[in-house]
């Protein structure tokens, strides 16, 4: 028995030497190359060169890890120039990586410096006489509804200046820090100023002067003195991203059915279209307007805007009866491309409404932009409009909106119900309705909602 255990002993040595012989034997030849010139861990083979039945089932370590990491530092660069995957889950992003790892997650704060600088929308107004009054409650209106900040072009008369001064200083700091404003004195670059000044209204030609006098500005909203924001003013604001390529301006129709339009009967002078326009409410791209020149009737090739005005005015001025209105009328007759059309609910006037609703767009959509004009704030032959402009000029600043501006306003209008335009009250109050909703929700709802603790 002894014996038999000494024999099994000995037997399992030699298998031992055997096999370090193997090893050794191998270990001085040159490891073989792998796949794309990399070496690979020495693998014991038999007799011939194959390899070893002991080893057979497992690959060259090494090359395959050289291969992995080769393969995987391609397939990164490839990754980096990928455009971001989607996440498969809609509202939910993705940790974020690379160059997206400033991507702010949901609940963190976002830093101020990433925070978009805030537009300024510029508004100008041309007051002179005793239209004072009519342009505060204007500029009320639009500070009222507006979410981004205003800078308010105000030309006026010397005699005017300080008071604009002191009754916009006397508005709460709640409104006051909505807009900034400028008081300039009228001024007409080009012409005779006195001819200027007399043509159709007191200083109404000044608009036509605006690309010229605001150099600094590149876009602007012009409107008169009777016109009352019932929606922020940055609804009208977008237009000007709506504009094409050639246009640079932009007003409704004087009227929307030509057998009743004025233009469409009476003018002895080119216009616009078949109603021709109104211009009191324009949005501009003064830039645009500056650079650009314009086809016309008196020279074969364009004119530059301020080369154009006062030329155009001498060889139209005893056929023109709306002043500068009916200048840029003459203007966009020769350049139609210049302009876009704005619907008439962002221009409605009592022509709208006196003889018959005419504005489609006002009766779905409700009004954007009243503009009062043939003095209808002062009278009582529209007291549908007299209403709007009275409860905002009562309105006091910090009040709430439904109870004294919505609710006097829906009183009042109980009392226009024998006119044409008092029996469409919808058309005036839809509008104005949904956006005191909106300034309720983001000064209320919002806040408390910010706030609220459980």
């Amino acid at each position: 028995m002894k014996l038999y255990c000494k024999v099994v002993a000995l037997l399992l040595c030699l298998g031992v030497l055997l096999l370090l012989s193997l090893f050794v034997g191998n270990a001085d030849e040159p490891p073989p190359k792998g796949a794309g010139g990399a070496r690979s861990l020495p693998v014991s083979s038999g007799p011939g060169g194959r390899a070893h039945p002991l080893f057979a089932h497992f690959p060259p370590v090494q090359a395959a890890a050289e291969e992995g990491a080769a393969a995987a530092a391609a397939a990164a660069a490839q990754i980096s120039k990928r455009e971001p995957r989607l996440s498969r889950n809609p509202g939910k992003r993705s940790p974020a990586r690379g160059k997206f790892a400033n991507v702010r997650r949901p609940g963190e704060q976002k830093h101020l410096k990433e925070l978009p600088s805030l537009q300024w929308m510029h508004l100008a107004v041309v007051a002179c006489g005793d239209r004072l009054e009519e342009t505060l409650i204007m500029l009320k209106s639009a500070v009222l509804f507006s979410y981004r900040k205003l800078k308010f072009h105000i030309f006026a008369e010397d005699s005017l200046k300080p008071e604009f001064e002191k009754k916009l200083r006397e508005w709460p700091s709640s409104y006051s820090k909505k807009f900034e404003y400028s008081v300039y004195p009228i001024a007409f670059s080009v012409g005779n100023a006195q001819e200027w000044k007399k043509l159709f209204k007191p200083c109404a030609a000044q608009r036509l002067f605006l690309p010229v006098i605001l150099k600094d500005v590149d876009s602007l909203l012009y409107v008169d003195t009777d016109v009352l924001f019932l929606r922020p003013i940055d609804d009208i604001w977008s237009f000007l991203k709506e504009f094409n390529s050639t246009q640079l301006a932009a007003m409704a129709p004087e009227h929307e059915i030509p057998k009743i339009g004025w233009y469409s009967r009476f003018a002895r002078h080119p216009y616009y279209g078949t109603t021709g326009v109104n211009s009191g409410v324009m949005l501009m791209n003064l830039t645009r307007i500056r650079n650009t020149q314009f086809k016309n009737s008196m020279i074969p090739t364009g004119l530059m805007w301020e080369e154009m005005l006062y030329p155009l005015y001498q060889k139209y001025k005893n056929y023109i009866t709306w002043g500068d209105q009916d200048l840029l009328n003459i203007i966009f007759y020769f350049n139609p491309e210049c302009l876009y059309v704005f619907p008439c609910q962002w221009n409605y006037r009592p022509d709208h409404c006196m003889y018959g609703s005419n504005c489609k767009g006002a009766e779905e959509e409700g009004i954007s932009v009243l503009h009062g004009n043939r003095g209808v704030y002062h009278d009582d032959k529209q007291p549908t409009f007299k209403a709007l402009y009275e409860v905002i000029r009562d309105f006091p600043f910090e009040d709430n909106l439904f109870q004294s501006l919505y609710y006097p306003l829906q009183s009042k209008f109980l009392e226009t119900v024998h006119t044409l335009c008092g029996r469409i009250p919808q058309v005036f109050l839809k509008q104005i309705e949904k956006t005191m909703k909106k300034v309720y929700e983001n000064r209320v709802i919002v806040h408390v909602g910010a706030n609220y603790r459980y």
